[in-house]
């Protein structure tokens, strides 16, 4: 039986503002990514969402991101390796802290917003962030867009690399998610965003926004748990994958 990590990016609310339906969707996922206080979270709401999902038994990642809370972290930066090394190894350690405090494990590391997609592509900044996670706990997991440079640094550096693939997101021929600012950057139907979901699990297949088929690979799928449906969303995905024959497993269980 084929076998995919369904992961979200959680724990996202910070003081008084409230973001996504964590509560819900936690259940219906294997992987949660935590963020961890630079582009959103507090202490408080890192605390909680480690315990939520250690109470579901799932799996926690850190998610680092650039010290950018007002951008929300999707605004590029220019930082040298060693600074994106420290940011990453700083957010790890904060929500290692917690995970240790409620006996929780913590499994992986994703990057978030645009680190993730500048690392995307700058090896040497892909290399920066692995090296961080490697000195951290060489065990971790890196869960990283498929096909990208974050993944190649992985496996240089020599840290186990789970390759991600989304929901809803659109993607360029190279392999790359669209960026946001482009029309049609989000698959936002539904049934299609599902569709190609069971594809790029199931073949390894997915369609460019130029039409052109393009290799994926499918370790893990990531859906988004901000907006009003995404509860529902999680659910029918869930369930698509499971009558196609596909497992839903933690990444500890299909990255060896």
């Amino acid at each position: 039986m084929n076998r995919i990590d369904l992961n979200c990016d959680l724990g996202e609310s910070f003081g008084a503002y409230q973001l996504g339906m964590d509560e819900e969707v936690i259940p219906f996922v294997s992987s949660a990514n935590v963020a961890c206080g630079f582009h959103a979270s507090d202490p408080v709401v890192m605390r909680k969402t480690v315990e939520l999902a250690g109470k579901s038994g799932v799996c926690v990642g850190a998610h680092p991101g650039f010290p950018d809370l007002m951008g929300f972290g999707r605004r590029n930066m220019k930082v040298s390796p060693a600074e994106a090394k420290a940011y990453v190894q700083y957010q790890i350690g904060a929500l290692s802290a917690f995970c240790r405090a409620c006996g929780v494990k913590l499994v992986h590391v994703k990057a978030h917003g645009a680190l993730y997609n500048m690392a995307g592509k700058d090896y040497d900044l892909a290399k920066a962030i692995c090296e961080g996670i490697a000195e951290f706990d060489g065990s971790l997991i890196l869960l990283a867009l498929s096909g990208s440079e974050m993944i190649r640094a992985a496996k240089d550096t020599g840290i186990r690399a789970a390759s991600e693939v989304f929901a809803d997101r659109a993607y360029e021929e190279d392999g790359s998610l669209v960026a946001r600012t482009k029309p049609n950057s989000m698959i936002t139907d539904e049934n299609e965003a599902i569709r190609r979901v069971v594809r790029m699990a199931k073949e390894g297949k997915v369609t460019a926004a130029t039409g052109k088929d393009i290799s994926i690979r499918a370790d893990s799928v990531c859906v988004h748990g901000d907006n009003a449906h995404a509860l529902e969303f999680v659910r029918k995905i869930r369930s698509a994958l499971t009558a196609e024959g596909i497992e839903i497993a933690p990444l500890a269980q299909i990255v060896s």
